[in-house]
């Protein structure tokens, strides 16, 4: 992979296709080529796809321990972009990489054509605040899942009932999950996931200029609906948008087919 070394951190990133240019931004604790498997593909040749691997996970290589907040990503990214893009670019996020979506826009809207932020909130709060703590806690405190039950676990957690309830879809999602969660670097989990929990987007929201979409998964148990639906109603220029049926994770081997044909209307509808 190449890398744009900068100050403090070497990023790791690929890019292909031609074209207007889209950053798709990962979430956390995942490396930017999780999108390379059902996205990317879909939107070559027409666009050119920019994926990298954020701090604390993939080939990245940060010269400074954690803390790394949402700020310092969206920094890292801008960087990035104006090195190997030419802006401004389509934002496309997904959990953390929204938040950094969200930052980008507001800290640097003129690298920014419109954010597409999926399975976001503008603060954790109630459930899923409690939820991240514990996760971060449990790594903090130095214990590991064990494989088989990590992939369990994360999969209630990014799939709706249709995959976990069908024996013949669960066969074919699960090796995706197991690749992604089952073995993960505690200390590089909490450090990404913290950032995460300290966010909070509902001052800087309405001072973005730029579009937001903001598009949430009705089965979606990490980043319910309605938690979504706050960040369009704050953004200055926000759009909600709803696809049913799917879960946190449905991008990747469950209904990518449907998220990508989102994106690419909200792209296409951006780009007239």
């Amino acid at each position: 992979m190449p890398e744009l070394t900068l100050r403090d951190v070497s990023l790791a990133y690929e890019q292909s296709g031609a074209g207007p240019d889209i950053a798709w931004l990962a979430a956390g604790d995942n490396p930017g080529s999780n999108w390379r498997r059902f996205q990317t593909p879909a939107f070559e040749p027409g666009y050119r796809n920019t994926t990298y691997d954020a701090r604390g996970v993939g080939a990245t290589q940060s010269r400074i321990r954690p803390p790394w907040s949402v700020a310092m990503h969206a920094d890292d990214l801008a960087a990035l972009l104006g090195a190997v893009c030419t802006p401004p670019v389509f934002l496309v996020g997904l959990s953390m990489g929204s938040l950094i979506a969200v930052q980008l826009a507001h800290d640097h809207p003129e690298l920014v054509r419109a954010a597409i932020v999926m399975g976001t909130c503008v603060r954790k709060t109630g459930f899923i605040r409690e939820w991240e703590e514990a996760e971060i806690a449990l790594r903090r405190d130095g214990h590991e899942l064990p494989q088989a039950f990590a992939t369990a676990h994360y999969a209630m957690q990014y799939y709706p009932a249709e995959v976990l309830g069908d024996d013949s879809l669960w066969a074919q999602i699960r090796p995706l999950v197991a690749a992604d969660f089952a073995e993960r670097q505690g200390a590089m989990l909490a450090a990404q996931w913290q950032a995460c929990l300290d966010y909070d987007s509902s001052q800087l929201l309405p001072r973005i200029r730029v579009p937001i979409h903001a598009v949430a998964f009705s089965e979606d148990v990490q980043t319910p609906p309605q938690r979504v639906r706050e960040v369009a109603a704050l953004a200055a220029d926000g759009h909600f948008h709803l696809l049913e049926g799917l879960g946190h994770g449905s991008a990747f081997g469950h209904r990518p087919d449907v998220v990508n044909r989102c994106i690419r209307e909200i792209i296409e509808h951006e780009d007239r």
